[in-house]
């Protein structure tokens, strides 16, 4: 005989997942230990929060999908925001969540966790008894991964506890085939290309698994490429790499982006970040998706064709569609001029240092130019969230994890633990705004304790500066203002090491540390201010 949670456990194994993280409670001990005497790992949290926004950062750059486990009622609670950053992101993700037996409807722990799941848009589903256990537990992970979705399953503790005399086998799972466009969309899309003196394709979270087929039809219908925010890195080397489109493009992409008589979203929503609330595409343009989800097809702004297809699967047929190899947008002109300017890095800015803030734009180029090329960086939100994500480059898109989904702050440093995990040759580097570091510190000591080398840059303004720099000096700013914080100090105490900077010379020690890095680093750098960033103006119009 054997109870259910280790059936769950076994159909898990053979099913094929990663690394699961979780806080352990009653709910959850047996099935968490079933799972790690089983040879998958385990990384114990300090908070189901955190739990979650680690298998989601994993679950981004990894191969294998993540899992979350947490303890009934309370322990499900305290993973929601991380569990709907991860739904709104379409990270292939399970969340194992213990759950009130059927008949404890008095229970302390009893809450409509189905319900819960989906409000913040997860797939709820469940184990439903002993004897359905392996469908059960396949049905899930089929969703989570062939359906990029993030599933909560529940598991009643009656039903965990059962026993089974013979479960089931765990059936193989093959890959279904991709969404095939129909040839009359290759050739209408191909009509569009052929016609386009000054193409541009930006490629998104859909795009990622196609860069290399999408880069090679660039080529051939000489069109300009970018990305939106989560697939940044996907065409790192292309010399007509734009880098990302949106709030984070340097004037130059931005202009040439704008100039474009026709702009192919290849799996990317082009929404208002991407698309600038619209003003990157110019009055002329022709705007195309390309998309296996039907449903993603003109979502967030009108456009002039939707393909309902894989993107490979999409480029491939077009790449033997279009025969002659075409100059378009592929200039020598428009190479010489990204070449000198595609990057905020390589553009002259007004340096805003005082005598104990350093400019964040300083501050983002140094730390840059020290940190190894072989980097997974990991992006909090708020304020200062575009000088990582325009100025820290990353060797492709599984180096770079980009918590924004939600909008919520206090992610970023869990999902990097996530991230690092996923990708363990590679530094792991955390940028955070002090709210959103202090928020999610408690997993600094997981992080410490984890013992690998981790870079925390914590971009220092002693407020939410988001707020402050929307409402302005004339509102009263009490709430969202704070006292300098020690968090070097702090750090410390985690058991970190730590580096104040204010000044270009303080970043000597960074630059020292990452000489040999070992452990884990915070950089409290004390940042001035840049009178409000201008992505978040723009996202707040209209607010």
């Amino acid at each position: 005989m054997v109870c259910v949670a280790d059936v769950v456990a076994q159909t898990l194994v053979e099913l094929g997942v990663g690394t699961c993280f979780g806080v352990v409670g009653s709910g959850n001990f047996v099935l968490t230990n079933a799972l790690r005497a089983r040879g998958v790992p385990f990384v114990a949290t300090r908070h189901e929060g955190g739990a979650a926004s680690m298998a989601d950062g994993y679950g981004r750059v990894a191969d294998a999908p993540a899992l979350v486990s947490v303890h009934q009622g309370c322990g499900l609670t305290n993973a929601m925001t991380g569990i709907a950053e991860a739904a709104k992101s379409r990270t292939p993700m399970l969340v194992l969540a213990a759950d009130s037996a059927a008949g404890a409807v008095l229970s302390n722990f009893n809450v409509d966790q189905d319900a819960l799941a989906r409000s913040v848009g997860a797939v709820a589903d469940r184990v439903h008894g002993p004897t359905s256990a392996v469908a059960d537990v396949t049905r899930a992970y089929r969703t989570a991964v062939q359906g990029r979705r993030t599933v909560v399953l529940s598991l009643p503790l009656d039903i965990q506890a059962a026993e089974l005399a013979a479960p089931d086998a765990v059936a193989t799972l093959l890959t279904s085939d991709p969404v095939r466009p129909s040839a009359d969309s290759v050739a209408a899309l191909q009509m569009a290309i052929e016609a386009a003196e000054r193409p541009v394709f930006v490629a998104g979270r859909g795009g990622r698994a196609a860069g290399a087929r999408i880069a090679e039809l660039a080529a051939r219908a000489g069109a300009l490429v970018a990305t939106s925010a989560v697939a940044n890195g996907l065409f790192r080397g292309d010399d007509f790499d734009l880098g990302i489109s949106g709030g984070f493009s340097t004037p130059l992409t931005a202009e040439l982006i704008r100039s474009a008589d026709l702009i192919v979203g290849w799996g990317c929503a082009l929404n208002m970040w991407t698309m600038r609330h619209g003003t990157l595409i110019g009055a002329q343009t022709a705007v195309v998706q390309v998309d296996d989800d039907q449903s993603a097809l003109g979502a967030h702004r009108p456009i002039t064709m939707g393909i309902h297809g894989d993107c490979d699967a999409t480029a491939a047929d077009l790449i033997d569609a279009i025969e002659q190899e075409r100059t378009g947008y592929r200039t020598a002109e428009v190479a010489r001029r990204l070449a000198a300017g595609r990057r905020w890095n390589e553009v002259t800015t007004t340096d805003i240092s005082t005598a104990d803030r350093i400019d964040p734009r300083v501050f983002s180029v140094l730390l840059d130019r020290a940190l190894p090329s072989e980097r997974v960086v990991a992006v909090d939100s708020g304020n200062f969230m575009g000088y990582p994500s325009a100025y820290l480059r990353v060797p492709d898109e599984n180096g770079f994890v980009f918590t924004q989904a939600f909008q919520s702050i206090g992610l970023g440093l869990s999902s990097g633990i996530g991230a690092m995990l996923a990708q363990p040759d590679r530094l792991a580097v955390v940028a955070a705004g002090d709210g959103g570091f202090l928020m999610g510190v408690a997993e600094l000591e997981t992080a410490v304790r984890l013992g690998r080398p981790m870079l925390i840059a914590v971009y220092d303004d002693s407020a939410y500066g988001a707020e402050v720099h929307h409402f302005g000096p004339d509102a009263d700013l009490g709430s969202v203002t704070f006292p300098d914080t020690d968090i070097a100090a702090l750090a410390r105490g985690f058991g970190a090491a730590a580096v104040t900077v204010r000044s270009r010379a303080d970043m000597e020690d960074v630059v020292t540390w990452l000489d040999s890095p070992s452990g884990v680093l915070v950089v409290d750098a004390k940042i001035a201010s840049d009178g409000g960033a201008w992505w978040l103006a723009e996202a707040f119009t209209g607010h």
